[in-house]
């Protein structure tokens, strides 16, 4: 069973426009989320599902000159577009992962891929029902159930996220989240790459932790930033996505 890496890329973002080539110690955030997603050890290869738009020619110029390989469809409709990534590059199982996630910790993505392998489900998710710090999200699912999903999709929402359709259907697909134990729980840690003050938090906790350890983990930074509590301040006025979790 193989599996690849789908990353969804673009430069016009509203709220930090040309996120992903944000340098971060000298790096873009898009190098950083590769090459750390590259450590997965159950992850054949990487792709890059980005736009026509104009604004991602610079981002496809950089690809290009990487050599990473991708496919650009349509801004608006995310879903039609991972399925057109998917089928372009004959992936049979996709691990979908949003590009405004360079902390992404290979651990927890070979955790999903992992457990995806063992149980006969439709969708392996860590943020379902999120547990984990935000910015560690990672899904499973095969590119036969994203195209069956994308075929019965009616609403523009639907179109816009790439298993909202899925996850609103929970008596037609069949799931699995993953819930993170106690020293990982921090569901309200914003670790996205959304603003600007998430840039500098970042920033900051690449350039020190990098230094200690190439392959930093999500536990190592729950770990820093507990005993460096006054970093939080750096990006906790950021709105995020409300909250539930349930017991």
């Amino acid at each position: 069973m193989k599996f690849h890496a789908i990353i969804e890329a673009r430069m016009n973002s509203s709220r930090l426009p040309g996120k992903i080539l944000k340098k971060i110690n000298n790096k873009p955030a898009i190098e950083i989320l590769i090459n750390r997603l590259s450590k997965t050890p159950s992850l054949d290869n990487i792709y890059i599902a980005t736009t026509i738009n104009k604004t991602d020619d610079q981002l496809i110029k950089y690809l290009e000159n990487k050599k990473i390989e991708y496919f650009r469809g349509s801004e608006d409709n995310v879903l039609e577009r991972v399925v057109k990534t998917a089928q372009k590059f004959k992936v049979k199982n996709i691990v979908s992962i949003t590009g405004d996630c360079p902390l992404i910790d290979p651990n927890l993505v070979e955790q999903c891929i992992q457990v995806y392998k063992t149980h006969s489900v439709d969708i392996v998710g860590n943020a379902l029902l999120r547990s984990f710090p935000d910015g560690m999200d990672t899904q499973i699912f095969s590119t036969k159930i994203l195209k069956d999903s994308f075929e019965r999709s009616f609403h523009k929402k639907h179109f816009e996220h790439t298993t909202l359709y899925i996850r609103n259907n929970p008596k037609r697909y069949s799931s699995i989240n993953i819930h993170a134990p106690y020293n990982y729980f921090w569901p309200n840690l914003g670790l996205t790459l959304d603003e600007q003050d998430d840039l500098k938090l970042i920033r900051l906790i690449y350039s020190r932790l990098v230094k200690i350890n190439k392959n930093f983990t999500c536990l190592d930074i729950i770990e820093y930033l507990k005993k460096n509590k006054s970093l939080l301040n750096v990006n906790n006025k950021i709105k995020r996505t409300k909250v539930n979790i349930k017991f």
